[in-house]
This record gives C-alpha cells, structure tokens and sequence, in this order.
C-alpha cells in the first residue's frame, strides 16, 4: 500500500554550501524514499525576502514552517522540502519546495543562484515566481534567470544531427512545470483602458513584446519571450498587502482579524487554485513521479552539476527508468512470492490447480510490475521477472510434490498396518496365501484412492509402494501350495502386466503434466506481450498527445505574434510547428514498428528463459 508522509518541519533537501557547493541532504531522500505515492512538487522561487515562505506555509495549511524572517537577512538557504497529505487528491503527497532567495545581499557569491533557478523548475511541477510591487521591467531583469535555461539544461546528450534539428529549447515544455507569477504587495488597479481585466490579463500584457531591433528592445523582450516559450501554461495571482509594515516583522503571529481580509481572501483563491489544479510531477510519456524518484532525480541533477556538466533531462529520465525498473521488478517477484504463499494449499489436487493460481498471481504481478515500470529498457527487465517469476513458480512445483509426496506416503504406512501385522504373523504364508495377500492389497488400494487431498504424486507413491511390494508378492505367490506352477506363471505374468500398465498410467500422466506445464508457459509468453504492447501504446499515445499539445501551444503563440504584428518572429514559429508537425507523423509511424520490435525482442528472451523445460519435454 501507497505510504503516506506527515513532516512536522520541513527539512533542506539541497544545500548551497560555502565549500562544497550544492549538495542533496541524506536526511531529505529518507523522506522522499519512504514515499510511494505519487507527488504533486509545488516550488516558489524569487528575490529574497519577498515573502515566499509565508504562501508556502499556508499551502502547507500551517501558519508556521518555513522560516519567514524578520529582516533583510534571508532566511532559507539551497532549497527546503515540506512533504503533507495532499488536501485534494487522495493518495497523492503534496511536496512543497521553498527556495533561497535570489539576489541575496548577504551571499556574496551567487553563482548558485542560477543553478537553485534550474533545480527548481526541473523538479516541480508547479513553479510560483514570487515578485513585489508590479510586473515592470525591473521585476522582468530580476527574472534574469529564465534567458539563461539555455546554457543550463539540454534536452539530449547527442548533439544535433543535423542544422535543421530544432534547438533543445523549443522542447523544454515537454519537461517544465506549470507557472505562476505571484505579485505581491500590488498598488494597481487591474485595469487597462478603462476596463477591468483579470490578473491572467494583467500577465499577458506586462510579456507582451516591443516592437524594434535594438539592443534595449532586445533586452525588454528576451525574458517575456522566455516565459512565453518555455511556460505556456501560466497564471497570475496579485496580492495586497497583508497588514501594515510595523506587523510584518510578525506576520506568522498576527490572529485573522489583524490580517488584511482582502488578503486572505485572494491568499485562499490562491492556494484553492494550487491544491485543486497543480498537477503530479511526470516526466514524457505521462509516468508519474513518486516521493522515492523525485529524491533520485534530485540527486542525479545535482551530481551532474557538481561535476560541471549540465543536466540533461533524457539522460536524467534514463538513469531514472534504470533504477525504478529494477525495483519494480524486485517488488513484483515478492508480490508473486507472498500472493502464491497466501493462496496455495498445497498439495493440490492436481498440476492444472497450481497453474492456474500461477496465472492468476503472475496477473497481479506482472499488473504491478507495468504499473511501476518505464518503458525505457522495459523488455530486458520484463524477462527477468519472467525468470525469477519461473524460478519461483517451479519451487512451488517442486513443494507441491513434496508435500503431495509426504501424505500420500503417511497414507500408505497408515493403511498397510494391518496386512505387515499379517505379513509378521504368517497370515499369508499358508495355502491360498496368495489370493488373500491380493485381496488385502487391493481393498488397501481402494481406501487409499477414497482418501482426499493426495495431491499430484498419488499415482507415483501408490505405484512405488506396490513396487516395493513386488518382492513380498513372489515369494508369497511361490510358497503358496494350492496353486500349480502353470497358475503361478499365469499369476505372475498378470502380475507383471498390471505392473507395467500402472507404469505406464505413471508415465501417461507425468508427459500430460509436461505438457500442461508447456501449455501454461506459452500463455504466460502471450500475456507478457500482451501487457508489454499495451504498456508501450499506452506511454506512445501519451507522448504523441504530448507532442500535439506542444504543437497547440506553439500555433497559439504563432497567432499571438501575427496579431501583434512581429511577422518575423511568427514566421519562424510557423517553421518550428511545421518541423514539430512532421515529427508527429514520422514519430507514430517509428512508434509503431518500435513496438513491435520490443515486443519480438521480449518473446525471444522469454523462449530463452523456457528453452531448457521446453528441450527436455521434446
């Protein structure tokens, strides 16, 4: 069952040290691994001493939490986790990111700053820009970093094939998370022209572009040009000012009737829009992230900069789908381990019971295993939880002999008593010994077979009984006086007729069970392919719904540009979508023979699992 996470505190998940730089805390991924569900990461970044802490407090529904401050000192260094119930989606952990405020006086050295920007954007999944005062071109210069995603992030470790190749940029909204501008303190009226607009309005009015080439309009436009590209789906929230500035030094202390009621009112809108709409962190092709993966994506972005290279976000997805595919398959074996020690009776009645409680735990094993697994080398993993998955299978079967084995053996010791007590008393050693030395044995044989639960190995125990008897029965059939030697040849070839007819009954049944057991194997083969197709159509129609909402996005923008009359700007917007139009048609078209081949490439490590059984039943 999905785990869920109470943090009283939060706790730095990313320290910004003097000496070693940025570094991901042990204490924070113990958190995180412990968490199964999936995640919905909510992040706020901007200027320090702004006033993020206390919105990410609230969202938290805590007055308390993140370190607010009273000062111009910066509270919050690297970046601080607060992991609570999410309060609108069951099974889901609210995670909330609260970032070191950039352009920290007190620093010195912000060189991090830019890395603390990307970390957060790349592992949110709702990232809050938090401002002061108006969305103006000194709130846009503060937001520096966002021209600079560029030189910090890169879509693919393989350079471009070709100049045509669209640049990496033009695909990072595959990866960032939704944006919201929160403008705090705001003075204005949301007007514009005398009518009244919405803050989404408000937005999109202060990232509208300036027209002209020069230097200055270059500097005006490139971070709306930025936030427009890399953060389609964006919102604004604005906020007055909560109380007066001689009770802001004490903000988390002031009861409600001491806080502005405007403010209230627009902090709830704000927090019922985030906790109803924010969206759990995926990665392309719609897998969902869980407390346990965000920690490892943490680590890996940040080991990644700490050896001075630049995140790369297929490469992170990569290491992720490696890591997250062995696990699910350790956990799908236990799962196949504890629901077949749960429900197995053994022994059963016959093979085709265990096959069939087989199939139906592999069901649920292998439901688990494509619930949790990526499809990035998916296949090689699949077959090994097929192998394991045999593994343990045939330790059942070997179990379930054994213990079939056992009763039935009990049974016969129990029920072959009487006639050794005959044996030992001389009972059959007299005149027409013989015949009743086999009818004892016979009605013995009778009870045995009325006896329920014997399980797969009855037919193989009785018949090595009787064979162990063999010798008995000779040397009673030839000290009994009342036969003539040609009864007795006739005796013991019947004898050796009936012995040879139950060996083969034996033999008959145990090729019948080989070829069940073949049977089931064959049916487990299509299953898995079965499950794999399903699972690759399923992550490939996601990542082409993907592609066509990127598509949407950008004629969206290509028809904002024309509008507002920047023809150049729309016309290679047009050329992008047009590139991304033939990248949807010629990715579905590879989608679908790369299907096929995964599913050709599993069935032939499946055969290799099976080879060996299937080999010696021929």
């Amino acid at each position: 069952m999905a785990s869920e996470i109470h943090m009283l505190v939060p706790v730095c998940l990313i320290e910004n040290t003097p000496a070693r730089g940025l570094v991901v805390r042990p204490e924070a991924l113990q958190v995180l691994s412990k968490i199964t569900q999936p995640v919905v990461v909510v992040a706020i970044t901007g200027l320090y001493r702004t006033g993020k802490s206390y919105l990410m407090n609230r969202l938290a529904r805590q007055r308390r939490g993140f370190s607010l401050g009273s000062s111009v000192q910066s509270h919050t260094k690297g970046i601080w986790m607060w992991c609570v119930p999410h309060p609108c989606r069951p099974g889901h952990t609210l995670v909330l990111l609260d970032t070191e405020g950039l352009g920290d006086v007190e620093k010195g050295n912000t060189r991090n700053d830019t890395w603390i920007f990307v970390l957060t954007i790349l592992l949110s999944s709702t990232l809050i820009y938090n401002s002061r005062g108006t969305i103006d071109q000194l709130a846009m210069d503060q937001l520096h970093y966002v021209v600079k995603l560029t030189d910090h992030v890169k879509l693919k470790a393989a350079p471009k094939e070709s100049e045509d190749e669209l640049d990496d940029s033009e695909k990072f909204v595959l990866f960032f998370p939704t944006f919201i501008w929160a403008v705090r303190d705001f003075t204005l009226q949301l007007e514009m022209d005398g009518k009244e607009i919405s803050e989404d309005e408000y937005l999109e009015e202060a990232l509208k572009l300036k027209a002209g080439s020069s230097w200055e309009t270059q500097c005006y436009n490139q971070p709306r040009e930025c936030i427009r590209q890399f953060f389609p789906d964006r919102k604004c929230f604005v906020f007055d000012q909560p109380a007066s500035k001689r009770d802001l030094v004490r903000l988390e202390d002031l009861k409600d009737d001491e806080i502005n009621p405007e403010f209230q009112q627009q902090v709830q809108k704000f927090c019922s829009h985030i906790w109803e709409k924010s969206p759990p962190k995926t990665v392309p092709g719609g897998h969902i992230i869980t407390g346990n993966l965000l920690g490892k994506l943490a680590t890996t972005y940040v080991e990644t900069i700490q050896s001075g290279a630049v995140p790369c976000l297929e490469s992170a997805v990569l290491a992720l789908a490696e890591i997250e595919n062995a696990a699910a398959v350790k956990e799908a074996v236990a799962l196949y381990q504890d629901l077949m020690a749960q429900r197995a009776k053994l022994p059963t009645e016959n093979v085709q019971e265990l096959l069939e409680l087989h199939s139906q735990c592999e069901q649920e094993t292998l439901e688990l295993f494509m619930a949790r697994a990526f499809r990035d080398g998916i296949c090689h993993f699949q077959a090994d939880l097929i192998r394991q998955v045999e593994a343990v299978k045939a330790k059942f079967c070997m179990d379930n002999e054994q213990a079939s084995r056992d009763k039935c053996e009990a049974a016969l010791r129990d029920l072959s008593q009487d006639m050794e007590r005959r044996i030992s008393d001389g009972v059959y050693s007299v005149s027409g010994g013989y015949q009743l030395f086999k009818g004892d044995q016979q009605a013995l044989v009778e009870k045995y077979w009325e006896l329920p639960g014997k399980g797969v190995k009855a037919d193989a125990v009785l018949q090595e009984f009787l064979q162990s008897r063999k010798t008995l029965a000779e040397s009673i059939l030839n000290t009994d006086r009342s036969l003539t030697e040609k009864d007795r040849e006739l005796k013991s070839e019947r004898e050796q007729h009936e012995t040879a007819e139950q060996e083969r009954a034996v033999q008959r049944q145990k090729e019948a069970e080989e070829r069940q057991k073949l049977q089931d194997q064959l049916r487990s083969c299509e299953k898995h392919a079965l499950q794999l197709r399903k699972k690759l159509e399923n992550c490939c129609e996601k990542q082409l719904e993907e592609h066509q909402e990127m598509i949407r996005h950008k004629s969206k923008e290509e028809a904002v540009l024309l509008k507002d009359g920047f023809c150049d700007k729309a016309t290679h917007l047009h050329m992008v979508t047009s590139r991304l139009e033939q990248e949807y048609g010629s990715t579905r078209s590879r989608l679908t023979a790369w299907i096929n081949v995964m599913v050709s490439i599993l069935l032939g490590l499946a055969f290799v699992v099976f080879r060996f059984r299937t080999s010696r039943f021929f």
